[in-house]
């Protein structure tokens, strides 16, 4: 599929946030009492993302330090770039330890390899449960259909996959949704203008991880504004 985004035409609504809020409140409960949550975070590091990869490391980073405020939580960053490169960290609960990892990667020419990073979190979570996979990114340049088939048994698995599609490409979009719907997910656009709306939106999905519905309303009453006014809707 072609990489022609626009980066600068369609924005991210209000009620896309508020679409995307309302789906996290109404999953189920992310774990069970008594252990870490485990959130896989999962970014396209090919060059289409470039223009815009230094900024959004820094909000990644920030999505961290917020799941290590919210509680027990592992954390685990994968990505892939370039010829059919992949890489994956070790799970931690020190998200301190991931910034350098994150800090090293640079964008490289490729196709993207969604298929990879769907595979790579059904692998983990057969060998210990993965609440929840987090998915940064803009194309998508593979067969939707294999991509679906591999959502559908992450949905069956119980792991939700939140998509954040950064700026517009309708057919990634329509595919991301669909992956989206399947896991039980949820899917919302941003662009390079929206940064304290993927700031909110990333720290959402961290607490939710880490402690469900509970740990989101808690989180909107602590920061206030816009949030607050969100979870007061999903109510």
């Amino acid at each position: 599929m072609g990489r022609d985004l626009d980066k600068s035409g369609k924005k991210s609504r209000p009620s896309d946030v508020d679409a995307f809020l309302n789906k996290v409140a109404a999953i189920p409960p992310a774990r069970s009492s008594g252990g870490a949550g485990r959130l896989l975070f999962a970014m396209d590091a090919t060059a289409s993302r470039q223009p815009t990869w230094d900024h959004a490391s820094h909000l990644q980073r920030e999505m961290f330090d917020a799941a290590a405020e919210a509680g027990q939580l592992e954390l685990q960053i994968a990505y892939f770039r370039g010829f059919g490169e992949f890489r994956a960290t070790p799970w931690t609960k020190n998200s301190q330890s991931l910034i350098n990892p994150l800090s090293r990667v640079n964008c490289l020419g490729g196709h993207t390899q969604i298929r990879k990073v769907l595979d790579h979190t059904l692998k983990q979570t057969r060998q210990k449960k993965v609440n929840a996979l987090v998915y940064v990114g803009d194309c998508m340049e593979e067969d939707a259909d294999q991509l679906c088939h591999i959502a559908g048994e992450l949905g069956m698995q119980g792991v939700p996959v939140f998509i954040f599609q950064e700026g517009y490409e309708p057919t990634a979009q329509n595919c991301f949704q669909q992956i989206a719907h399947l896991t039980n997910g949820a899917f919302c656009r941003f662009d390079v203008g929206s940064a304290d709306v993927l700031k909110k939106l990333l720290k959402a999905v961290a607490l939710y991880a880490t402690g469900g519905r509970k740990a989101l309303e808690d989180y909107s009453r602590k920061t206030g504004g816009e949030t607050l006014r969100l979870t007061q809707q999903i109510k």
